[in-house]
């Protein structure tokens, strides 16, 4: 077992959205959205820096304004992960240590789960972890809530939209659902972007599934906590609600 590597946290903050243009910076409580994902990013004692990454000037003078540590990357990535990797080259993030990609439409993220999300990187061999949660069978019939299945040692098998494990009799399945907060290794996750999609990915429309494919080992720490993303206006009364009810 060897020391944890330093750690970093990037928070991808894109303008554009087909269901919520501005998402970023919608108010929440009298600031914007990705104030407060910093906030409880930072309350992560692994962390040596957590930093925005965004391709929009508003995003960005916002930012500064807030004193939210801010860097400027293109706007044409395919995804988070590419911008993810663009703002860890810009911060000369060395090639041993570990990128969290935190969403930055998750302003009730619990800290205790990036420190869960890191745990598994005391140990060399490692090079990418996730999260998953306990869900009933209900949750795991529809489509947007992703399922994982585990080895005995910790590794991702597989994720799919479909309900996995398939029960055939009678029991407990045991469904895991995905928390969708990444952590690589920076020489990982430059790996990961320059490979491009798979055909699984492509089908499933889940990007984790390139790593499998390309047999790089992911590693899946369950987690007790629930995320409850932003991805519609009609969400932020809930965030407010919940944040409220915690102050």
């Amino acid at each position: 077992m060897s020391k944890r590597p330093v750690c970093y946290g990037i928070i991808p903050a894109r303008y554009a959205s087909s269901r919520f243009e501005g998402k970023p910076l919608a108010d929440i409580l009298g600031f914007p959205m990705f104030w407060h994902v910093y906030q409880r990013a930072k309350k992560c004692p692994l962390f040596t820096d957590v930093v925005l990454a965004t391709d929009d000037q508003r995003i960005f003078d916002a930012a500064q304004h807030l004193d939210v540590p801010v860097v400027m990357t293109a706007a044409d990535h395919p995804s988070g992960s590419d911008r993810v990797l663009e703002a860890a080259q810009l911060l000369n993030i060395p090639d041993d240590a570990v990128v969290v990609n935190i969403q930055g439409d998750e302003p009730l993220l619990e800290p205790d789960m990036l420190s869960e999300l890191l745990s598994p990187f005391d140990k060399e061999h490692v090079e990418v972890s996730t999260l998953a949660t306990p869900i009933t069978g209900e949750e795991a019939k529809r489509p947007d809530q992703v399922k994982v299945v585990v080895s005995a040692s910790g590794r991702a098998l597989y994720f799919s939209r479909a309900p996995i494990p398939f029960v055939r009799d009678d029991g407990d399945a045991g469904f895991l659902g995905h928390v969708g907060l990444y952590a690589y290794r920076m020489r990982t996750l430059k790996r990961f972007v320059a490979l491009g999609q798979s055909e699984l990915e492509r089908k499933e429309k889940l990007e984790q599934l390139r790593l499998l494919e390309n047999d790089i080992p992911l590693y899946v720490v369950q987690t007790l906590y629930r995320t409850h993303g932003v991805d519609r206006p009609e969400d932020i009364s809930h965030v407010i609600n919940a944040l409220s009810e915690n102050s």
